[in-house]
């Protein structure tokens, strides 16, 4: 019970920031950004349909197709965000925020991309074509951010035929950024580099990493390919505001170690996930 209403409450939060999203930021410029809101907003303006009755309507099929492919816990938190999203559009004021499209488009898109990611890693959705992305990422493996670039393509193209040029890049931009904000949020915003080095003053680099930038080293026997020489490779990871502490040191002992440096964006354990004073 606990369970469910922590996640009844994630799921309303995203809803309220959808909500603010199309009719305080996307909608008051026409940024028809892809799904069920922007299918709204269009044909709002084409035929004069109420946005909130469009999508309601529409989620009641996507929800038919959701219980079909996803299971029914996933059809159960995606019937509690396709209802509570047309709800809620409809109780949220129509009013502009910011006054310039570019803006208004940044600022809606990164916290509509911020309210799927809630949506998501709860299992659910808000209907419309945030639920194409779910059966995708089931079947077939395929990221939801892309899924939803896919998805949302489809509705963006639709602009042209009610809105402006301008809205219709706008809206494409929009859904770049809403699948960016996504796939950072996925993998992760707090990332770290870590680095291989090759070097024959290895001793001399691992002492100052310990002691210097307070980083662990692991040593990693390797042998070269091309003289089958056998060598010692150091694989630190550490932090972007240590990496060039790094560097300076390894150019201090070496100006010829051979360095291969890779973002990695998951870092569990001693030193990142807790600290060695409190086990």
């Amino acid at each position: 019970m606990i369970r469910w209403i922590k996640k009844l409450i994630y799921i309303v939060i995203a809803i309220v920031i959808l909500s603010i999203c199309v009719n305080m930021f996307l909608g008051p410029h026409n940024i028809a950004a892809g799904g069920l809101t922007g299918l709204g907003l269009i044909l709002e303006e084409l035929l004069g349909f109420d946005r909130s009755m469009v999508i309601l309507i529409g989620n009641a099929i996507v929800l038919i197709i959701a219980f079909i492919f996803l299971g029914r816990e996933t059809f159960f938190n995606t019937a509690i965000g396709a209802i509570l999203l047309p709800v809620f559009i409809g109780i949220v004021p129509q009013i502009t925020l910011v006054s310039d499209s570019m803006l208004s488009m940044i600022i809606g898109s990164a916290l509509f991309g911020v309210a799927v990611s809630i949506l998501y890693s709860n299992q659910a959705s808000s209907g419309g074509t945030a639920v194409p992305p779910l059966i995708l990422k089931k079947h077939f493996n395929m990221n939801p951010a892309i899924g939803l670039f896919i998805t949302d393509g489809i509705i963006v193209t639709l602009c042209l035929l009610v809105f402006s040029l301008d809205a219709f890049f706008l809206a494409i931009l929009s859904i770049y950024i809403t699948s960016f904000t996504m796939s950072n949020i996925e993998t992760g915003l707090n990332r770290k580099k870590l680095v291989y080095i090759i070097s024959d003053k290895h001793k001399l680099i691992t002492d100052k990493v310990l002691n210097t930038i307070n980083r662990g080293v692991t040593i990693v026997p390797s042998i070269g390919a091309y003289k089958q020489k056998k060598r010692s490779m150091l694989m630190v990871t550490l932090d972007k505001r240590d990496y060039q502490e790094l560097l300076t040191v390894v150019n201090e002992y070496d100006k010829k170690a051979f360095m291969i440096t890779n973002i990695v964006t998951d870092v569990h354990g001693e030193g990142f996930t807790y600290d060695s004073g409190s086990i």
